[in-house]
């Protein structure tokens, strides 16, 4: 199962001021003095997360510090550091960046982050209720190309949930996707590293039963397919507010992953519909054979940000014949969108984080709007049939026959 793990940030930091007044760590200089630690903004099972300044960057960044009391477990120490390492090797705009890793005092382990301003995706959908299809496609896509690139850096997650998309504001979007926690990543040979020790056993299950794929749910070999499944599943939730099985414990969705079909989209929330072609897309990403998934995350995110463009288009601006395949229009539309893959944003500053304990709903900014409820664009009227004749040739026919009439009225 998994382990309540602080976020890189939170809405916790209201209680920041009473913990630094018992926190060791309040007012603490760690690294050679590089970052000063100000105040505690979240807490879980395996440590804390604070807020802290680096005045040679002039900026804010999150510090996630291992519990004292757990750097004597061996596995959990050796997960936090695979989780450093495995977040350092990876430069996708949409993984969260680690900035510095190490001991800040004898047997304390920290990752130093950027501090990101927002909450998690399953925050979100608990304040604003099910997402628009077409937002909610685009949030996961970016999800999806930043996994893609961990896994090509042969890296599988292993542990996604909503919980682990945090969505932020960044440039023109508020709608900015954050991939966090690598702690229970699977990782190759390059990215453990001499030191570290073997966390998983045959047979043993870790991750979070409700969003495991049907392989990971019987200790079976993954791929990046099995992150393709958690990803389905955690936009079959952000679209109705409800998971693919009901089932009343872990183990019974350990069973349902396995071998259980997945209650249709479709059929999910009494009146609410969507549009088939999503349906099916969901249903693939579903599927129990990994093989019979998507190819890989980048495939599945180009098919998210295709069906987001196709539903999203508004019938006023279409200039096809009811008749006409929707699909003619979606090449064209898609040029206008912003790049959601973000290759060319590694070098981004950091949001600073806001004010905290304020939960407001976001916006997605002009350019990701959320689609209508209409989702399916209405018919649009063929346009009245034109005259095949060349203008020119009205033309002249309508100037002959006005010098005729002049030369009429002429005799007369």
């Amino acid at each position: 199962m998994a382990t309540a793990d602080p976020s890189p940030t939170t809405s916790a930091g209201a209680t920041g001021a009473s913990a630094g007044r018992a926190d060791p760590f309040i007012g603490k200089t760690i690294f050679d003095a590089q970052y000063e630690i100000q105040e505690r903004i979240g807490a879980g099972g395996m440590g804390a997360v604070y807020k802290a300044f680096q005045p040679e960057m002039n900026r804010f960044v999150a510090v996630k510090v291992l519990h004292a009391r757990l750097t004597g477990r061996q596995d959990l120490a050796a997960r936090f550091r695979r989780e450093a390492r495995a977040m350092s090797h990876l430069s996708h705009p949409n993984t969260v960046r680690v900035l510095h890793f190490g001991e800040i005092e004898e047997g304390v382990l920290c990752i130093v982050m950027e501090l990101l301003e927002g909450k998690n995706l399953h925050g979100v959908v608990r304040s604003s209720g099910p997402l628009a299809p077409a937002r909610a496609l685009r949030i996961v896509a970016q999800a999806a190309f930043a996994l893609d690139e961990a896994h090509l850096s042969g890296i599988i997650h292993r542990d996604l949930k909503p919980e682990n998309l945090f969505v932020c504001a960044k440039g023109p979007t508020n709608d900015f996707v954050k991939v966090l926690d690598f702690g229970l990543a699977k990782v190759s040979p390059r990215e453990v590293g001499p030191e570290s020790i073997q966390l998983t056993k045959e047979g043993m299950v870790f991750g979070t039963p409700e969003f495991m794929s049907p392989e990971q749910a019987q200790a079976l070999p993954l791929s990046p397919a099995s992150d393709v499944y958690a990803l389905a599943v955690i936009l079959y939730e952000t679209l109705t507010g409800k998971l693919p099985f009901d089932a009343r414990s872990p183990n019974d969705f350990l069973k349902m992953h396995a071998s259980a079909p997945p209650i249709p989209l479709d059929e999910r929330v009494d009146g609410l519909k969507f549009p088939k072609a999503l349906v099916q897309l969901v249903e693939r990403a579903l599927a129990k054979r990994p093989e019979d998934r998507f190819s890989s995350a980048a495939e599945f995110g180009d098919a998210l940000l295709a069906l987001a463009t196709d539903i999203s288009l508004p019938s006023s601006i279409s200039l096809l014949p009811a008749s006409a395949p929707p699909a003619a229009t979606s090449v064209a539309a898609s040029a206008k969108l912003p790049d959601l893959r973000g290759s060319s944003e590694t070098d981004a500053e950091p949001v600073p984080r806001g004010q905290s304990g304020i939960r407001q709903r976001s916006v997605p900014a002009p350019a990701l709007a959320a689609a209508p409820p209409a989702l399916a664009p209405e018919p649009v009227a063929a346009p009245a049939p034109r005259s095949t004749i060349p203008s020119y040739v009205l033309f002249f026919a309508g100037l002959a026959i006005g010098i005729g009439a002049a030369a009429l009225l002429f005799r007369h």
